[in-house]
């Protein structure tokens, strides 16, 4: 909209200047001058009102699974140190980091305000476990995320490494799969990861989804070499849902 309000100011500008046959146009090219100038200042007035403001980390708190919330037949707890470990894993090659965290340490992008939860079947210890992550960013930075995400999810599906605190993990495949049909726009990824032994291929899942200035990521992972198919759905909607409810731009 701005390159657009930015070619008519121009268009008249040209038209303030030079009339039909080469006659000069009296008295016009100040007035059409001012009217340019005037233009590129709504363009410009526009395009910040566009972008929306970052959300609080009050607003994210007030839209994440509370501690002990049921989420369908899972149930959400808090972070003993507020996220996941693997939020201070990096990956190599740094394009491939999108897909391994979006945590403020370790991202290009930082957010300004994050908050954690985990999702598990209750008393089942060796079940699937999910991390459920809320990113407010400033500017268009969480449309930027979705654009690393984008670049990672095509230039590493071969392959790439994470660089954990005591060992590496070995992503064998990162393969595309179908995305939630919410938010602003939203990708989804199924991994096939190495174990550290080298010997079991085990499958994690990725979804993160933009709404306005905000992230939500979800990761699925188990430590058994069973494929659980994605992230619930029950999941992902719950944490929609809560987000639409409590902290949406609007």
């Amino acid at each position: 909209m701005f390159r657009e309000a930015r070619r008519q100011a121009v268009g008249v500008v040209v038209a303030g200047l030079v009339c039909v046959g080469g006659v000069a146009c009296a008295g016009s090219g100040e007035q059409d001058g001012k009217a340019s100038a005037e233009a590129v200042r709504s363009a410009e007035a526009a395009g910040r009102s566009a972008t929306p403001a970052a959300l609080t980390g009050a607003q994210l708190k007030a839209a994440a699974f509370t501690d002990g919330e049921s989420v369908g037949t899972y149930t959400a707890s808090e972070y003993t140190l507020g996220a996941p470990h693997s939020d201070t894993y990096t990956a190599a090659p740094a394009v491939c980091q999108p897909l391994v965290s979006l945590a403020a340490d370790v991202t290009a992008y930082r957010p300004k305000a994050e908050v954690g939860r985990e999702v598990e079947l209750p008393g089942e210890m060796l079940g699937p476990t999910f991390a459920v992550q809320l990113r407010s960013y400033v500017g268009g930075d969480a449309a930027r995320v979705m654009e690393d995400v984008r670049r990672a999810g095509k230039e590493c599906a071969d392959g790439f490494t994470e660089e954990r605190a005591v060992a590496e993990g070995k992503y064998l495949k990162v393969e595309p799969v179908q995305p939630p049909a919410f938010g602003d726009e939203a990708r989804a990824y199924h991994f096939t990861i190495l174990d550290v032994k080298g010997k079991l291929k085990l499958h994690e899942y990725l979804t993160v989804v933009r709404s306005g200035s905000a992230t939500l990521s979800f990761r699925g992972e188990i430590t058994a070499t069973k494929d659980i198919g994605g992230v619930p759905r029950e999941i992902l909607d719950a944490q929609w849902e809560k987000f639409e409810t409590a902290a949406r731009p609007r």
